[in-house]
């Protein structure tokens, strides 16, 4: 296949190891200049120094956008709304930050007068998908470049040599090949070996919570208040989006809460093992279950809970930007209006607890769920449990013949109501 003509390429640089011989890779290749854009969604200390890193490689334009705030409050609140986890276990951190990245590097490729747009995802994961469906629902009108689907390199290892040959420095080794991914919500931590389901990670593998067991003696009380569904308030002080989820994570963090060890199918049908340390997003998506189970009637909250599968997955096939999702989001707002209240945690050596939830909405009766009659008819449970039970009692009076009986013809009889 003929390599398409492109003059400029916006590229998702991150400064890892990927993008990072990437920038020297197009323009050997492609002949094109390259502009990088890094996208702040919560990578801390990870976005100090990109700028000269990548200019230095030879991008001719380099753009840092602080997209935290807008990270935490239009995409991590709708996905904890929603109630979206993938297979049970993966509260979808890098899932739900491509889009975002992939939005704000076209916005940037089409300020520029770019032709072009690249990402450095393997051609063996879930990201290459989630960056271009992104790309093809924005703008695609663009050119796309996989470099991973195109280029010789066939190994992490490989790549690190690519980078030494060309005095490139990248932040990881071939003594340390994990390969992690950091925002506001999380840190995920794969490869290297971790790749053996059987490993048991070293704890000087994680970086944002404590092991359990050095974890406080003593537990804490968190309290959160949500509103519709989105949550507002830590411990009664209001706080935007992200400042919300930073003083979560601090919280939980220090208690040694958020860490799931998972293998996860992958989009492209393969497994992966993955190690997350999800610490504010474990207390929000506890907490939201918890108020939801005063606010929500059963049917309402069985549905919402059945849809959140499908909702889980669509973020995680890359598919943010599909009507499907726009309509299950627009469900989950309407059925989360009454999602008001406070819940409170205990924190304690790796665990958080629900211990507490009130809400001006609760449809909780305390004396109809007491053990005295108060209020309630008995006499009126022998009707409904009769009619609930029409269904059972039905194949009860259907009555299969005998061997004997089947031989001389008969079939199966329906004996009279009792």
């Amino acid at each position: 296949m003929s390599t398409p003509k492109v003059r400029k390429a916006a590229l998702a640089y991150s400064g890892g190891l990927d993008t990072s011989i990437i920038i020297p890779w197009l323009k050997e290749n492609y002949g094109c200049e390259v502009v990088a854009v890094a996208v702040d969604v919560g990578q801390a200390e990870e976005t100090s120094g990109l700028k000269e890193k990548a200019l230095a490689t030879g991008a001719c334009d380099f753009h840092l956008i602080d997209a935290r705030e807008e990270f935490a409050a239009e995409y991590l609140w709708r996905v904890l709304r929603a109630g979206a986890v993938y297979e049970h276990e993966y509260l979808l951190g890098t899932s739900t930050a491509r889009p975002l990245i992939a939005k704000k590097q076209v916005e940037i490729a089409l300020e520029t007068g770019c032709d072009a747009l690249s990402h450095g995802c393997t051609g063996k994961g879930n990201d290459q998908v989630r960056f271009e469906l992104a790309y093809q629902s924005l703008a695609p009108e663009l050119t796309i470049i996989a470099p991973w689907r195109e280029w010789s390199i066939t190994s992490r290892e490989e790549a690190i040599d690519y980078a030494a040959e060309r005095n490139i420095p990248v932040p990881v080794t071939k003594k340390e090949p994990y390969s992690r991914d950091r925002n506001l919500w999380h840190i995920s931590h794969e490869g290297g070996p971790l790749e053996d389901p059987a490993f048991e990670p070293e704890e000087s593998m994680f970086k944002l919570t404590v092991d359990p067991r050095t974890a406080p003696d003593e537990p804490e009380y968190v309290t959160i208040g949500f509103d519709g569904g989105f949550p507002v308030e830590v411990n009664g002080r209001l706080l935007p989006a992200a400042g919300l989820l930073t003083t979560l994570n601090e919280v939980a963090a220090r208690h040694g809460v958020g860490r799931v060890d998972i293998v996860e199918n992958r989009l492209v049908g393969i497994k992966s093992r993955g190690v997350y340390e999800t610490p504010g997003g474990t207390l929000l998506v506890q907490a939201l279950r918890a108020l939801e189970t005063l606010t929500l009637d059963r049917d309402a909250m069985h549905e919402k809970e059945r849809l959140a599968l499908r909702y889980a997955e669509l973020v995680y096939y890359g598919q943010w930007f599909s009507p499907l999702r726009e309509a299950l989001e627009a469900f989950v707002e309407k059925v989360t209006e009454t999602c008001t209240g406070h819940v409170r945690l205990r924190l304690f050596k790796g665990s958080a607890m629900v211990v507490g939830r009130t809400s001006e909405h609760s449809l909780y009766s305390a004396n109809l769920a007491s053990f005295n009659m108060t209020g309630y008819t008995s006499h009126d449970a022998t009707g409904f449990i009769r009619l609930f039970g029409l269904p059972t009692r039905g194949r009860k009076r259907l009555v299969p013949p005998s061997a004997e009986a089947v031989k001389a013809g008969e079939k199966l009889r329906l004996e009279p109501w009792g």
